[in-house]
């Protein structure tokens, strides 16, 4: 078996709701009734999926209620590292799959231009396509 940094990640991030709970953090969802509910995760599941972002270091639980014990969910600065991952696979969505009313969200940069990502190479700005890039 070929030994690959995508698989090793999948193993972290490729589940539906990991990402989708990522992402919810990332635009400022820190509650789980509120992850639940932006993303349709079953509870359960969630649940589970938090943990294991959690234990893998890229999401930490803060205490914001000692009667009932509740909890917000943050991402690290591992998680938030993720948000390049996150802004190239909603770029390809909103590129593929958004249908004729379009994306149902658009991203302005700090340019004030809408956001379309793009992988480049950090020494010459190139971008970074299937043509330009080896082993």
């Amino acid at each position: 078996m070929r030994q690959c940094s995508v698989a090793r990640t999948l193993d972290v991030v490729g589940e539906k709701w990991s990402l989708l709970a990522v992402r919810e953090m990332m635009l400022g969802t820190h509650r789980f009734a509120e992850m639940v509910k932006h993303t349709g995760a079953p509870r359960d599941i969630l649940t589970t999926r938090l943990r294991t972002l959690e234990e893998k270091g890229l999401v930490e639980r803060r205490q914001y209620s000692s009667r009932p014990e509740r909890f917000e969910y943050h991402l690290t600065e591992l998680g938030k590292s993720l948000g390049p991952v996150i802004t190239v696979l909603r770029q390809w969505g909103d590129d593929h799959l958004a249908g004729p009313t379009g994306p149902p969200l658009t991203f302005t940069h700090s340019c004030g231009e809408e956001l379309d990502a793009d992988v480049v190479c950090a020494h010459c700005g190139k971008p970074a396509i299937g043509s330009t890039v080896r082993r």
